[in-house]
């Protein structure tokens, strides 16, 4: 593991990462989903793709990068590129899971590997849009300070920094960013993903024109048991 402290405007980030097959001339670079952390990419794919370098990266706020800003999701992309620069890699390939896949088609890459990307909007179930018009008259009242009660899952033991950062990007369209994506792209989803339905990578694969789309058995986290399969199709 090894950090890389970088600087965008007057915000200060260190950004934890580590390189696999230094030597390899091509770079594969894999960005993780809300909540998780480059272990989890690496676990999936670090005995994979032998003959390309892997970069592996905690997100600012994620894993054993910290973050005390408000950031957006173009936020990220821009210190994403920012780093790569910094350590002198490409953007030959990214990969990236779930809120990761945002970023990484927002850094145009050579191939774009999205696993259960986020990015399509979906209806929200009854019970969270109650929850979400409670908050929103709670802090309007005055009481924001107890956002704790009504964060998600996915929030709960964050900052509030970290909080507000995940009510920036839940509901972002990215709708016409994958239209506009001209490079080669391949997609796979879990076939029973209930974070991001399956419908979502559908609509993704028939916006994104030179993409290829594989369905695959399991849930939001399928790629750890056919990480193999995806590595074959991403070296082809």
């Amino acid at each position: 593991m090894a950090i890389k402290n970088i600087e965008i405007g007057n915000k200060k980030f260190t950004i934890n990462y580590e390189i696999l097959n230094q030597k390899a001339d091509v770079d594969v670079v894999f960005l993780h989903g809300w909540a998780s952390n480059k272990e989890i990419m690496k676990q999936a794919f670090g005995a994979t793709l032998n003959n390309y370098r892997h970069i592996y990266i905690d997100m600012p706020g994620f894993g054993k990068s910290p973050n005390e800003y408000v950031l957006k999701t173009i936020d990220y992309c821009n210190i994403i590129e920012c780093f790569l620069k910094e350590i002198g890699a490409k953007k030959d390939i990214i990969v990236g899971h779930s809120f990761g896949g945002k970023v990484a088609a927002l850094l145009n890459p050579n191939t774009l590997v999205l696993l259960s990307s986020a990015g399509i909007v979906e209806n929200k179930p009854l019970d969270v849009k109650l929850k979400i018009a409670t908050f929103k008259l709670l802090k309007k009242a005055g009481f924001g300070k107890f956002y704790g009660v009504f964060a998600s899952k996915d929030a709960k033991g964050m900052e509030k920094n970290m909080y507000e950062t995940l009510k920036n990007v839940v509901d972002e369209d990215f709708t016409a960013i994958f239209a506009n994506f001209k490079n080669r792209a391949i997609i796979f989803w879990g076939e029973e993903d209930r974070a991001t339905s399956l419908e979502s990578g559908k609509k993704i694969a028939s916006l994104i024109k030179q993409s290829q789309f594989f369905p695959l058995s399991g849930d939001h986290f399928f790629f750890l048991k056919h990480a193999n399969f995806i590595g074959e199709q991403v070296a082809k």
